[in-house]
């Protein structure tokens, strides 16, 4: 099985623009790895009011981290906190199929934070979800986690969010339903972030879709 995914993984790479070779697909330290949604309703609700003109479709981020060759991703997950699994099973849904994942890089000038923010990604392990969305609350939402490693560098920036279907207008249902369980207001306008629009930071590079559990490359 392993195998068929490491062919999979190396033609998928031959096709991803500007990758001549599957090194430039190999996963590195600090790397951005983003999860397309899920049937869940909170998935759904994340991805359906956070689209972006690029069109993506993610609603989850995590961090990845090469340790001899091995691939993990430091991540806040809604069942577990801020924690720290394999690729394998970050891409797993639990019910044994492969979710769509796609790799993104900081550009060349922003590369120099990564050490700090995998340290500071790291201490948060433990720490649990986030789901008011709101920063000041305790805890920390996916984005949110990315936000703060490189939070010291200002890599990537908070805006307004809103919990508004782009093409009513009004409040997404799914939002209605989250907040409306937890007694709190729905924070429209706050400060936040989400995957969709994090992925398209100009201050990331494009790798390609991962299709393998074992590609590493050691952070330059």
């Amino acid at each position: 099985m392993l195998d068929k995914y490491i062919v999979l993984f190396m033609i998928t790479a031959m096709f991803v623009s500007g990758c001549d070779n599957k090194d430039e697909m190999s996963i590195r330290t600090g790397d951005l790895l983003f999860r397309g949604k899920t049937p869940s309703a909170l998935s759904t609700a994340i991805d359906e009011v956070t689209q972006t003109e690029a069109g993506k479709h993610f609603s989850h981020v995590g961090l990845a981290e090469v340790v001899d060759n091995n691939i993990f991703v430091i991540h806040s997950d809604g069942s577990k906190g801020v924690d720290r699994e394999t690729l394998k099973d970050f891409m797993n849904d639990g019910g044994g199929d492969t979710l769509y994942v796609e790799a993104y890089r900081l550009k060349s000038d922003f590369r120099d934070a990564i050490p700090e923010a995998m340290e500071r990604a790291t201490a948060l392990i433990g720490e649990p979800y986030n789901y008011t969305y709101i920063i000041e609350d305790s805890g920390y939402y996916c984005s949110e986690l990315v936000w703060y490693a490189f939070a010291t560098d200002s890599v990537f920036a908070l805006d307004p969010m809103t919990f508004k279907d782009p093409e009513s207008g009004a409040f997404h249902e799914g939002w209605v339903e989250h907040y409306g369980k937890l007694g709190v207001e729905i924070p429209e306008g706050l400060p936040g972030c989400n995957p969709n629009g994090m992925a398209g930071s100009d201050k990331l590079e494009y790798l390609g879709v991962v299709v393998s559990y074992s590609q590493a490359q050691p952070q330059p």
